[in-house]
């Protein structure tokens, strides 16, 4: 690996793993993120005997909807790389029960608790070191519970120095979990630890996600003269209710349909728009596991001091003396927050963009094409805003749907954003405005002036995940392309974040769909000549409220960090 998170292997087959840590206990259907170790394999026997032996015990994951068969037939490579993404988000699931569990048997944030474990050296803390906290869930009669599941997320952070780092949630199936966090700075360091859902209410969100794919609908206006109809269309629909129109994409293969019009033809389709959503989907004993302030985003408190001292890095000698030595867990931490502003920890650093003119400088004589859902529009509505010689070119498209374009011809800037093709959960977008982003990379001539920026994935939560998958892999393989023809194209992909969840979002747009698909996005695109921008590590780490568009101090990060990719920092020594 290289400084930036750039990860540079020959793009053949990929395939990661990592075993699970001796000492945690912890097997491989655990659902966290991992430093994962990557290679390429070249041989399709290696890969399956890998897999093979990689797989846990725990049930395979299945896609029990009719969206099941739509699309291409994958190959026998893409199946066991589809099964072993499936495998390494699985997730623990609540005991069977003879019926639907009372809510005073769930988890409960108010009577769990947290506590901070000691070191080997006593309750002494030093940079560099590893912090243990120890959670354990309750329920709402103030008994134990005995099995895992639940979704939580955790944090360390200190308000006087502007600091903040993610934890690492361990779950050991039995009703506790760890949370590990990495010590950075010297001074005072609080923990946060906050149940976003309970192990009952994933258990809801994973069916909805397997069984409901058509709880978001979408619509088509097809006009012909003075005749027009309306139907519904979804990547995947029941074929017993009327004829289809099929729409899948003849380069990728990617499906999408519409119910035929009764008098009109298929050919007369002229726009896509978001139709909304399906409601009561669950019950009123499941909707009360989506309560917010009950148990939906709330902090579990510690059950002794939530704060250490952090004292400075030991030296080599002390260290080295010392007979307590921890055994620390690879902990996946692309970074911190210091005095405010974001910090990588792979080596790189990160520029600070206070003044445009810094921005111009960079951007100058660069092309960048912005593609995806409207968190990386954001990024575009930054840019312009923040960049006074980037004019916003009028295409007299809508302003939150695109294509957009703004031009800075003094210093030969272009910026361009266009949404991903369906599933697109916008108002409307004209027909001949929808393209797949694979077909857009394959029509990219690529160079050294050329940045690429990628943000997929909120609009796919409501899908099972193998779908996710086939369009991650399309976007892979049009990136390898790319990669191959132009090798010096810069490729940035923007992660999941956090976002605001009431009981409605949670059914649609839960933080738990999104850190799985996050999962899969991180381990399909490792090995690729691409960087990331930790937009999940950058919104939980910080203090300002979850929100799906982050508020702009984040964004600021976020834009520093794309900047610092394309112009990093120059060594102030050179041979």
């Amino acid at each position: 690996m290289t400084s930036g998170n750039r990860l540079i292997l020959k793009p053949t087959l990929l395939f990661c793993y990592h075993p699970p840590h001796p000492a945690s206990g912890i097997g491989h259907g655990v659902a966290l993120q991992r430093n994962w170790n990557c290679q390429a394999i070249s041989s399709f026997y290696q890969l399956q005997s890998r897999i093979h032996s990689s797989l846990s015990v725990s049930p395979f994951y299945h896609n029990h909807t009719y969206c099941t068969h739509v699309g291409q037939k994958p190959s026998p490579e893409d199946e066991l790389e589809e099964r072993y993404l499936l495998e390494l988000i699985s997730w623990p699931s609540p005991p069977p029960h003879s019926g639907p569990t009372a809510l005073r048997q769930t988890s409960d944030p108010v009577h769990s608790l947290f506590a901070i474990l000691p070191t080997k050296e006593g309750r002494e803390w030093h940079v560099g070191d590893q912090l243990e906290a120890l959670i354990q869930m309750h329920d709402f009669q103030g008994r134990p519970k005995r099995y895992g599941g639940d979704f939580l997320l955790a944090r360390l952070h200190s308000p006087e120095l502007g600091a903040a780092v993610v934890g690492q949630v361990v779950d050991h199936k039995n009703g506790f979990y760890s949370a590990l966090f990495p010590l950075l700075w010297v001074g005072s360091a609080q923990v946060e630890v906050m149940l976003v859902h309970s192990s009952e209410a994933v258990a809801v969100l994973r069916r909805l996600r397997e069984e409901r794919a058509d709880r978001v609908f979408f619509k088509s206006v097809f006009r012909l003269g003075l005749l027009s109809e309306t139907t519904v269309c979804n990547l995947c629909l029941p074929t017993n209710h009327q004829p289809l129109c099929n729409y899948t994409d003849l380069h990728t293969g990617e499906p999408w349909y519409c119910y035929k019009p009764k008098v009109l033809s298929c050919d007369t389709r002229i726009n896509h728009a978001k139709g909304g959503y399906l409601k009561n989907l669950i019950t009123n004993k499941e909707a009360l596991l989506f309560k917010s302030g009950v148990n939906l985003k709330v902090y579990i408190h510690a059950s002794g001091p939530d704060k250490i001292n952090v004292l400075p890095q030991k030296d080599k000698v002390e260290e080295e003396n010392s007979t307590a030595k921890p055994e620390h867990i690879q902990l996946e931490t692309s970074g911190y927050y210091y005095m405010d502003s974001w910090r990588p920890l792979d080596g790189f650093t990160m520029r600070q963009f206070n003044k445009s003119s810094a921005a111009v400088q960079c951007l100058k004589n660069k092309v960048i094409n912005m593609y995806g859902d409207s968190t990386v529009r954001q990024w575009f509505e930054y840019l312009i805003g923040f960049v006074p010689e980037l004019k916003e070119f009028n295409l007299y498209n809508p302003k939150k749907v695109g294509p957009l374009m703004a031009v800075d011809s003094t210093h030969n800037i272009l910026l361009k954003y266009r949404c991903h093709g369906p599933p697109i959960r916008f108002s409307t977008v004209m027909s001949s405005e929808l393209r797949y982003v694979s077909n857009e990379l394959d029509g990219l001539s690529g160079g050294p002036n050329v940045v690429v920026v990628l943000s997929i994935w909120s609009h796919f939560s409501t899908f099972p995940v193998d779908i996710y998958i086939r369009r991650l892999r399309h976007i892979r393989q049009a990136l390898v392309r790319l990669i191959d023809r132009a090798p010096g194209t810069l490729i940035v992909i923007r992660s999941a974040n956090l976002q605001a969840l009431d009981q409605e979002v949670s059914l649609y747009n839960s933080d738990w769909y999104s850190q799985q698909l996050d999962q899969v996005l991180r381990t399909m695109f490792k090995g690729l000549n691409v960087l990331v921008v930790d937009a999940w590590q950058m919104t939980l780490a910080h203090h300002l409220p979850h929100a799906l568009h982050p508020p702009p101090p984040i964004v600021k990060q976020m834009i520093d960090m794309l900047l610092s990719y394309i112009c990093p920092e120059r060594k102030k020594s050179q041979k």
